[in-house]
Parts: structure tokens; C-alpha cells; sequence
């Protein structure tokens, strides 16, 4: 037994019985995203996801028999980045690139998931199989994301064989994620573009003004 198995406890009857509806799960994962990003791990029940989601906490016991379980499958099913390089922007450099990725939902999106990086803080360090959900939904799409940008600078010559891509590609997600989690000041289009335009470019060698 793991320590996550203690964290919730059902007094639901046994889930044995007529077949799992698997049905409203989607509705289920997304409420308790939303619950997750408002309350912090801490502060979610059963309770308020079963609320949200408009499903009867049986359900929820059901198919996930701890809070932990629940939040893990939550994190694990989010939706992707797509990286298809014929979706994402091709701009030609690496500054256009970066800026076509400030739209209003990519904003809002990158907020919701710092956001859900704070509320799930006090797990992560207990639990790898939810810090492994959180890197690879949370973290890694952005950067991924990033990292796509920036191979395609250097494979053009815009930026120099020696740079290290990987610590590149990070800069943004962890400046957006500190601004959200510790100053509690909201991301905007504005700090986005001073991001680049200030840290990322001038940290692989280019000027804003190239």
C-alpha cells in the first residue's frame, strides 16, 4: 500500500455490481481540473468534484476510489499540444514564432496550468506518479513547443550551434509558472512579449531588433 492510499477513504458500498459508466468521465476529469486549479490539492473533496461534474459522489467512488487516483487520471488525460509542425506557426524566425503563440487561450492556458502546479505542490514531492502526470502534461507540452521553435532557429543559422536548447526552451513555462504561482500577478500579452523580447532572445544570441 502507498502512502496515496490512505489519502481518501470511501464508505461507498463495494463496486461490484452493474457495469461502470464510463460515459461522463470526461465531464468528470474536467471538473476536477477546475476544482484542482481553485482549491489546490488540499482543499478538494469528492465532494466539490461530484458538485461540479453534476454526478453522484457513487460515481465517482466507483471509478476512482481515492482523491489521489482521481487527480492523477485528471493530469494524466489533459489535452495535448499538438505539435504538428503544419499547425504550429512557421514565421520564418524565431521572435515571430514565439509571438504568434500569444493568443488569449494559449495565455489563459498556460495560467490554468501554473495554476494547477501550485494547487498540486504538496503532492508532487509524495507521489511520482503524480509528478510524472504533471511533467508530462503540465510541463513538457510547452516546452516541447519551444523546443521545436528553437531547432528550427538553428537549423536555419539563426542561433548558434553551441546553445543549449533544452535550458532554452524552459525559460518561458518556469517565468509564467513563478509570475503565477508566487507573485500572483496575472500573465498578459504585455509580459509575454517583454519575456522574449528581454530573456529568451538575448539568452541565444539574438536581438530583438533582427
Amino acid at each position: 500500500m502507498t502512502p496515496l492510499d490512505t489519502l481518501e477513504v470511501s464508505d461507498e458500498p463495494s463496486r461490484l455490481g452493474r457495469p461502470r459508466d464510463h460515459t461522463r468521465d470526461g465531464d468528470i476529469l474536467n471538473a476536477a481540473l477546475d476544482v484542482l486549479t481553485e482549491t489546490g490539492y488540499d482543499g478538494m473533496t469528492i465532494d466539490m468534484v461530484a458538485a461540479r461534474a453534476k454526478a453522484g459522489k457513487a460515481t465517482l467512488y466507483r471509478r476512482w476510489p481515492s482523491k489521489a487516483e482521481l487527480v492523477i487520471d485528471a493530469v494524466a488525460c489533459m489535452k495535448q499540444v499538438d505539435l504538428d509542425p503544419a499547425i504550429l506557426p512557421d514565421t520564418g524566425t524565431l521572435r515571430g514564432d514565439l509571438i504568434a503563440m500569444i493568443k488569449a487561450p494559449t495565455i489563459h492556458e498556460a495560467e490554468r496550468k501554473a495554476q494547477m502546479m501550485a494547487g498540486l505542490a504538496s503532492m508532487i514531492s509524495r507521489s511520482p506518479q503524480l509528478a510524472e502526470a504533471a511533467r508530462a502534461a503540465i510541463v513538457e507540452p510547452r516546452i516541447a513547443v519551444n523546443r521545436m521553435f528553437l531547432q528550427r532557429a538553428k537549423d536555419r543559422g539563426e542561433i548558434g550551434a553551441d546553445v543549449d536548447l533544452e535550458l532554452a526552451a524552459m525559460i518561458g513555462p518556469a517565468m509564467v509558472s513563478y509570475r503565477v504561482m508566487l507573485l500572483r500577478t496575472p500573465t498578459t500579452r504585455e509580459f509575454m512579449v517583454s519575456l522574449i523580447d528581454n530573456v529568451i532572445l538575448p539568452a541565444v544570441g539574438i536581438s530583438p531588433s533582427t
